[in-house]
Parts: C-alpha cells; sequence; structure tokens
C-alpha cells in the first residue's frame, strides 16, 4: 500500500479489494444505502469501488484533513439524519477487516441492533484463539443476552504485553476489539457531546457547510480541519455507562502487517502463500507475492517477498514490523514510493508509467468508456499520443480529431488539448512526453468535469 493506495483499496485476501468485500458484507442484512467516509485523495479510487460493487451508495463523504474514527462517524451520522429525517441505527465498519463467516457476522449484527435499539452503543468482540499483543481488548461485564452472548462492557484495555495476553486468554473474560459498532445516530451524538463536546460542535459546524460535488459530499474544510483527533473508542465507548459488546463468531484479521496477512492466505505442502508467478525450490513458511514479473526463490525460509511494478520487498516474517522505519526513510527522501503506486489513479481511468529518462517519460494510458481528461495545456512539455485499443476523441485548440486504434497524434507544448472516450470499452492510449520539464504539475486545466480547474 500507498499513501495515496492504501490497503483498503488492494486485493490482499481474495481477488476483491478490501473496500468492495466489506461492501459485499452487507448482501442479506438490508440495510439503508452505504456511505463511505473517506479522506479527499481517495476520493476517486472509493467512487470507482464502489461503482464497481454496484450496490447502494447514499454519498461519498470527504473529509478534509484525517481525523481519526470519533469525528469520521460523527460526520456519518450528521448525514445520515439529515438526509433521512429520521434517527436511524448506523453500522459501522473498517473496510480493511476480513471476517470468515458472514452468517455470523450477520446473526451478530442483528443482536446488535436489538441492544441498540434500546438505547445501547454496541462495539463487537473476537473471541481470541491466541494471546495476541498486536490487538487491543474488551473485558466483559454482566450478561445482557446469554442466547445471543451479549455482555456489558466492563473495560477497553490497551494492547498488553505477551504474558498479560495468556492472562486474558485463560480467563476467557476478554475479547479481541475489532472496532465493529451498532447504534442509533443520536445516541452516539449524544453521548460524543457528553464527552467529547468539541469534538461534535467542530463536527456540526463542518456538517453545517456542506454540499453535494458529484457522487461526494464535501464539508467545511476549515471547520474540519479545527476538530481535535480522536478514536471512537477514546472519545466514547471508554467513558460511556451504555457500552455493550456483542461476541462474533467468526475467524476475524484487520491485517495489520504482511506476516497476518500469510497467516491467512492459502499455502502450499511447504507452508508456502504464493500469489502471481512464482517459483520455488526447497522453500517453506514464505509470502511470496509478485504482481509484474516472475519470482523465484531457492532454500527461502520464513521471509516475506514483495514484487511491485517500482518496489520490492524483502523481510524476515518476524522483523516485518520495521517497515515503519522504511517508509519513514522513503517519506524523508521524498521519493514517490511511499505516496504512489506506479500505476496511478484518476476518475477518468488510471495511468502507468512505463519508462522515464533525461527529457522523455512514457505512460499507457486508460480511459474508461464515456469518460474524458480535462482540457489543458503544458508550458513545458509536448506529447505524442498512439492508440493501442478504442477509439480516442482528441480536441487541439479547438479541432477535433477521431482516431482508431494504431492511429497517432502529436500535441506541441502550449496546445490547449483534451482526450474523450467516446466509445463503449475501454480506450488504451500510450503517450510519450518530451521537454524540460514532465512534473504532473505542469498542467494549466481551463475545464474538467470532475472539479478539478
Amino acid at each position: 500500500s500507498r499513501r495515496l493506495f492504501p490497503k483498503q483499496f488492494l486485493p490482499l485476501v481474495g481477488a476483491q479489494p478490501m473496500l468492495q468485500a466489506t461492501l459485499e458484507r452487507l448482501a442479506g442484512l438490508a440495510p439503508g444505502p452505504a456511505v463511505l467516509v473517506c479522506n479527499e485523495d481517495h476520493r476517486f479510487i472509493a467512487a470507482e469501488q464502489a461503482r464497481v460493487w454496484g450496490g447502494a451508495v447514499d454519498a461519498i463523504l470527504l473529509e478534509p484533513v484525517a481525523r481519526n474514527t470519533a469525528p469520521a462517524v460523527a460526520l456519518a451520522a450528521l448525514h445520515a439524519q439529515a438526509t433521512t429525517g429520521a434517527d436511524p441505527l448506523l453500522l459501522v465498519l473498517a473496510a480493511d477487516h476480513v471476517i470468515a463467516d458472514i452468517v455470523a457476522f450477520h446473526a451478530a449484527v442483528a443482536a446488535a441492533a436489538r441492544q441498540a435499539e434500546r438505547g445501547r452503543l454496541v462495539t463487537f468482540g473476537i473471541a481470541p484463539v491466541a494471546a495476541e499483543t498486536g490487538y487491543g481488548y474488551i473485558r466483559r461485564g454482566a450478561l445482557l443476552s446469554r442466547e445471543e452472548s451479549v455482555y456489558e462492557v466492563a473495560a477497553f484495555v490497551e494492547k498488553p504485553d505477551a504474558d498479560t495476553a495468556r492472562a486474558y486468554l485463560e480467563t476467557g473474560d476478554y475479547y479481541w476489539n475489532s472496532g465493529i459498532f451498532v447504534f442509533r445516530a443520536s445516541r452516539f451524538l449524544a453521548e460524543l457531546g457528553r464527552y467529547r463536546p468539541e469534538i461534535l460542535a467542530a463536527c456540526e459546524r463542518a456538517a453545517a457547510g456542506r454540499a453535494r460535488d458529484g457522487d461526494f459530499v464535501r464539508v467545511d474544510a476549515a471547520a474540519f480541519a479545527a476538530c481535535p483527533t480522536d478514536s471512537i473508542d477514546y472519545a466514547v465507548m471508554e467513558h460511556t455507562d451504555a457500552a455493550a459488546v456483542v461476541e462474533l463468531h467468526s475467524p476475524w484479521n484487520d491485517v495489520g502487517s504482511w506476516a497476518a496477512l500469510w497467516e491467512l492466505a492459502d499455502k502450499d505442502a511447504d507452508g508456502n502463500a504464493c500469489r502471481g508467478d512464482v517459483l520455488r525450490v526447497d522453500s517453506s513458511n514464505n509470502l511470496l507475492r509478485s504482481e509484474h514479473r516472475l519470482l523465484a526463490t531457492v532454500g527461502l525460509r520464513d521471509t516475506v517477498v514483495v514484487e511491485t511494478k517500482d518496489a520490492v520487498l524483502v523481510a524476515p516474517r518476524d522483523r516485518i514490523g520495521g517497515l515503519k522505519q522504511l517508509v519513514a526513510q522513503l517519506a524523508a527522501a521524498a521519493r514517490p514510493e511511499e505516496e504512489v503506486n506506479r500505476q496511478v489513479y484518476r476518475p477518468w481511468g488510471s495511468y502507468d508509467t512505463l519508462d522515464a529518462g533525461h527529457r522523455f517519460q512514457v505512460k499507457r494510458i486508460l480511459v474508461e468508456p464515456g469518460a474524458s481528461l480535462s482540457t489543458q495545456m503544458h508550458h513545458h512539455r509536448a506529447e505524442h499520443w498512439i492508440v493501442v485499443a478504442g477509439t480516442a476523441r482528441v480536441t487541439l485548440d479547438g479541432k477535433e480529431t477521431l482516431l482508431a486504434e494504431n492511429e497517432s497524434i502529436y500535441i506541441p507544448i502550449g496546445t490547449v488539448h483534451s482526450l474523450a472516450n467516446p466509445g463503449k470499452l475501454p480506450l488504451e492510449i500510450i503517450e510519450v512526453q518530451t521537454g524540460a520539464y514532465l512534473g504532473e504539475d505542469d498542467i494549466v486545466r481551463f475545464e474538467d468535469r470532475y472539479g478539478r480547474v
């Protein structure tokens, strides 16, 4: 994952991206339309994955800045109240969880909803199967429903050391904290106002300035930026006397590391979890993932190897926590690998930088049917477009031209131009850029259907 393409949008477990798998989990619950909350930088990726999912999405709420889960859910609750004119129950899901047993998940949601109807703020607890030190824990209190395994919350507990985690496991009174919630919108907002009134006030000011922008809902950026940062647990759940926990009887994982992904993945007889074009000889208990080329190992043990188009990671499975230091080094060096993948997604499709050197750059551009790039010009580069597949509608200084496969066109420096896909099939072109400066910020936009002018 990268800063502008985090793990929620990646197909880490199975064929679907994690966001789509989360949305699929709603099938059969008969909830209202989904509300997605995401950072503004991720809006087009979220919109495209929601479109591919195909279910009902009421809105994609955009956070101008990250402020953790309490403000994010407050925005969603205020939006739900305003758009429905009612006080709906909210099912709050992270987009990066793996829940293996969907039937058990639906049963837990139903049990939580019944408690939420009675005014409870319900969180989901996972019965621990190991003394895990990477999760927070919930200590259960008085029994509320034996049939549905619902308890009052006695305490939320920080991530423990190994000895403490083993003690938790032995008592049977502790759950892993999943970060999944069900509560009525008004009940959550009331408790947020009781314990963190400054967060609620900032979110109310931000929501008062919200405005529709196509698929998106924007809030008042300055008001939201002034909001304190806090999680639901710290802001509300650790303080309220209305917290309840329902046990989720399903294997669960928040896929917090490559080691966790190895635990989840299907493995061969030697314990290797492989994906992509992988060959191995005398290798065992590895996570081997290739996205772009052949990956081959000989005599490798207990190692994570991940190959992408622009980077390769090699690390012992038990040292994968050192990734944070690597990411910090990438950020300190202002390397593009920290921010984006080589394939970059845009509202009209995507592009992949195939090659680059002194005064040139080559890209493979995919434009979705009916989509178009902005009307724009460049001060420092010329471009040459070759159509590989589909049909391109190109406008140069007001003159329109249709290009079919194997046809090309030249765009001189300073020419106002646009590119559109008028067909029903994806448009694929190769773009060759030449010039003194080839940065993405050398774009002057005159018109853009996605509001980026």
